[in-house]
């Protein structure tokens, strides 16, 4: 009996322990996912997916995910054949886009979108992302500025987020995306992403009212949206084959090229550039979004950094001694010229109006907010009221100009001075408008008087003649 209770105390104390083994090693899993997590956080690296770290060459990641419609037809073979005249413009695309496409293509598969978009930029704005277009489009993927602010990017004095490349790429998809759900074609979508989305609708109607098909080359539309899908494909068929077509594409690494760094503080453009050891062209290529010498905190915002440099600039910031930033912001209490906020502010006017372009003859209004040199009194980060609601208004300033008084008889005009076809020679014998008037006034009168008097004895004289020369004709007529 003692035996069994033994055995049973044994089998107890046997299944006990191995529930508790189980315990710490699911709690010792949770602790290590949640510091992994952190870590990860912390890092602020965009990663690759597991699965996708077969591919070396980014172009055969794109490839694989191609999936709108390619048709053969004659306008798509057209702009091929414009592309392959043109081998040194594409090359210097391709070479371009290189810094973007691993965040694009992210972005694209993470949506489940077919990867072709994620060469759109070569169409809207050659992957330039500080383009502006006539039209007051910007960005590398050209929003206008309603759309931008329907997509919440932000456009101040300080930064226009459509040319952020995060935040645009993002607010891009997320349109086009849209754009699918209503017309649940790739094709129709980006018709509607160059024409809006109104115009592609009423386009179909038109088609549906006439019996007639409603894709994209069917319907009525102008010449640049016509083209616009077929240079899509084209820059696809580059892509897929590019040796068919004489091209060999760069090698772009399947990996991240930049890295995006949290602004925690308020920091001078050039101080970025000093610690991340990069050219002023390298910092606006991934951060053409921001305006004027300083990066705020204030916004909630990032840098961007190619993947190389982002650690050096953490390094070089951590030992980094001298002051961040030497601008701040200032709100104006009332409307002023730029010369007496310079001096009330106890800075120079030239340079309040380069950094905040203001041009010259012109006032800053009660309210604005202008940039300006840090000093004893301003010191510190930027306030978050005056990073995130930012405005600049201007009026022209009123600037007297000398006049003098040009006196015809009793009337008399103003006239600059300064006016090029102005006599100066005259202006001494100007007298006031006043004085003149009361002085020639009697000398009006008398020489009009006198000048009726002259002009009716030669109106008498003239008469008399012309009297006399009828009536001499008239003897000559009864004479003969």
């Amino acid at each position: 009996m003692t035996r069994i209770i033994f055995i049973a105390m044994f089998c107890i104390l046997l299944v006990s322990g191995c529930a508790t083994n189980n315990n710490i090693e699911s709690n010792n899993t949770e602790s290590n996912t949640w510091t992994n997590e952190l870590i990860k956080k912390s890092e602020q690296i965009v990663q690759p997916k597991k699965d996708l770290k077969v591919y070396d060459d980014l172009w055969e990641r794109i490839r694989l995910g191609f999936d709108i419609q390619d048709p053969n037809l004659d306008i798509i073979d057209r702009h091929v054949r414009q592309l392959k005249s043109n081998p040194a413009y594409v090359d210097r695309l391709l070479e371009r886009s290189s810094s973007y496409l691993f965040y694009i293509i992210e972005e694209v598969e993470a949506r489940d979108m077919p990867s072709e978009l994620a060469l759109l930029p070569f169409v809207e704005s050659a992957f330039n992302p500080k383009a502006v277009s006539p039209v007051k489009a910007a960005g590398m993927w050209q929003f206008m500025p309603a759309t931008g602010k329907y997509f919440k990017l932000d456009q101040n004095i300080f930064r226009d987020e459509r040319g952020d490349i995060v935040k645009s790429t993002r607010a891009a998809l997320d349109y086009l995306q849209k754009l699918y759900d209503m017309f649940g074609d790739w094709h129709l979508a980006l018709a509607a992403y160059n024409w809006g989305e109104g115009s592609v609708g009423r386009a179909i109607a038109k088609n549906k009212s006439a019996n007639l098909e409603t894709d994209y080359f069917s319907l009525s539309m102008p010449n640049e949206t016509r083209n616009y899908v077929p240079k899509l494909l084209a820059y696809k068929r580059i892509i897929d084959e590019p040796a068919k077509y004489g091209f060999k594409l760069p090698k772009v690494a399947n990996h991240p090229y930049f890295v995006n760094i949290p602004v925690t503080q308020d920091i001078d453009v050039d101080k970025v550039i000093q610690l991340s050891e990069i050219t002023r062209e390298q910092f606006l290529a991934l951060n053409p979004s921001y305006y004027g010498p300083v990066i705020l905190s204030g916004f909630n915002q990032e840098i961007l950094l190619p993947y190389g440099k982002a650690e050096l600039f953490k390094k070089n910031l951590s030992t980094n001694k001298a002051p961040l930033t030497s601008w701040t912001v200032v709100k104006l209490d009332r409307t002023d010229t730029v010369d007496s906020v310079a001096s009330r502010l106890n800075t120079e006017a030239d340079q309040i109006r380069d950094v905040n372009k203001i041009p010259k003859g012109m006032k800053i209004r009660s309210g604005s907010t202008i940039i300006i040199p840090k000093n004893e009194t301003h010191q510190g980060n930027v306030p978050i009221e005056l990073a995130q609601n930012p405005s600049l208004s201007l009026e022209r300033e009123f600037v007297p100009v000398p006049v003098v008084m040009r006196c015809k008889g009793k009337k008399c005009v103003a006239v600059p001075s300064n006016l090029a076809n102005y006599n100066s020679k005259d202006n001494a014998k100007v007298m006031s408008a006043s004085n003149q008037s009361k002085a020639s006034s009697s000398k009006d009168v008398s020489s009009k008087s006198s000048s009726k008097s002259a002009k009716s004895s030669t109106t008498n004289t003239r008469t008399s003649s012309k009297s006399q020369s009828k009536s001499s004709a008239t003897k000559n007529t009864n004479s003969k």
